[in-house]
């Protein structure tokens, strides 16, 4: 019987694939890097793109909704959002296309078996959450409301208004993961680094020369403008994001700076309908009015905004089913979005494991029976 419980992918780091390595398991991505032998198999058969040494990995989304660096479930066993993985993938893959017509640079995927799936060649990554802000908002309102002007070494100029549009876009980037010994830069996840921090340590963050510094910030800057442009097309706005950035090795042999990760999403965005916004409200179309929620209905919001206060958070987070009408309101924003953007209707799978363990089997033969 098919229930809204089976049509979610909640659990994906358990699928049958014959795989190099133990499975990578993130907060909503499981990455399996295949054997040698199928990768170079794979790039025979399929023709892809790159060296024939290139190692590959089979990348798959889950329907899990992490917020605040927990992952939250709901009542009856809906331990995810349904069509939330199908979604982001939809409009990752429409960007990435978007940006190579647009000349900018290629992702790290290579191929598209199934809607949950990606098939992505090894990328080495720049240690940088590149964020760029296009509005005043969030975190960073409530930085500038209590009077702090510098970001990121830029200095914002005084009397912005909450959610107004910033002069220019706004690129504030913060570190990934936590880097040791580099004077200025915090031993922290997450904190806000400065374009000066990223010259001067430039080979620990992760880049080959520092030319490719300039270049990271205009694939940023560009890649921003073409989604902000296509989405106000559709009366959209995109307030702000965060790209990933990464090397890899092309079919010549030589490193090239490619964006990598997911990009655009209701995930690592906020994006607002242009229409409410003219009427003075802000209607979240991405992940943040989950976020919201989760701040108003539990009696202590700290707990959810202190960092410090993370085994309480991840308690809270446990012990708490969400009611299913709250997880199928993240559905709707998801995949209203989706739609709008891929200009298709998405359509869901009755069982995403099931097909995805079929379409790997018969068209790429990488399950171990």
């Amino acid at each position: 019987m098919m229930t809204l419980a089976t049509q979610v992918l909640a659990v994906n780091d358990d699928l049958p694939i014959r795989t190099l390595l133990p499975v990578h398991s993130g907060k909503v991505r499981s990455v399996y890097w295949l054997t040698a032998e199928d990768s170079a198999r794979l790039i025979r058969e399929k023709n892809y793109p790159v060296a024939a040494d290139t190692p590959l990995a089979i990348m798959v989304i889950s329907d899990r909704i992490s917020a605040f660096d927990c992952i939250w479930h709901g009542e009856n066993g809906l331990n995810g959002v349904p069509g939330k993985g199908a979604a982001l993938n939809a409009i990752s893959n429409h960007w990435f296309a978007l940006f190579k017509q647009h000349g900018l640079a290629d992702s790290h995927i290579l191929d598209i078996p199934h809607p949950l799936v990606w098939i992505v060649q090894k990328a080495r990554p720049i240690k940088i959450e590149a964020i760029a802000r296009q509005y005043i908002t969030g975190s960073m309102w409530r930085a500038y409301s209590k009077g702090e002007r510098e970001f990121c070494g830029i200095t914002l100029p005084d009397g912005l208004q909450k959610d107004q549009k910033l002069p220019e876009i706004l690129v504030t980037p913060s570190t990934k993961g936590i880097l040791t010994g580099l004077e200025g830069v915090p031993e922290a996840d997450d904190v806000n680094i400065s374009r000066q921090d990223i010259e001067r340590h430039s080979q620990a963050f992760g880049f080959a020369d520092t030319a490719d510094i300039n270049l990271y910030e205009k694939l940023l800057k560009q890649g921003f403008g073409v989604i902000s442009d296509a989405l106000a097309a559709l009366d959209q706005m995109f307030v702000d994001t965060k790209f990933e950035f990464g090397y890899v090795k092309g079919a010549d042999g030589v490193d090239k700076l490619i964006y990598m990760d997911e990009v655009g999403t209701p995930d690592s965005s906020r994006i607002w309908d242009g229409a409410s916004w003219r009427d003075g409200q802000i209607v979240e179309q991405s992940k943040e009015g989950f976020r919201q929620w989760l701040l108003n209905n539990f009696p202590d919001p700290d707990i959810l905004l202190n960092k410090d206060r993370m085994p309480e958070r991840a308690a809270l987070a446990r012990d708490n089913a969400l009611p299913t009408e709250v997880m199928m309101d993240i559905s709707r924003t998801y995949l209203g979005i989706a739609e709008k953007v891929i200009g298709r209707k998405i359509e869901l799978s009755a069982n995403p494991k099931a097909e995805i363990i079929a379409v790997l089997r018969e068209q790429y033969d990488l399950i171990a029976d």
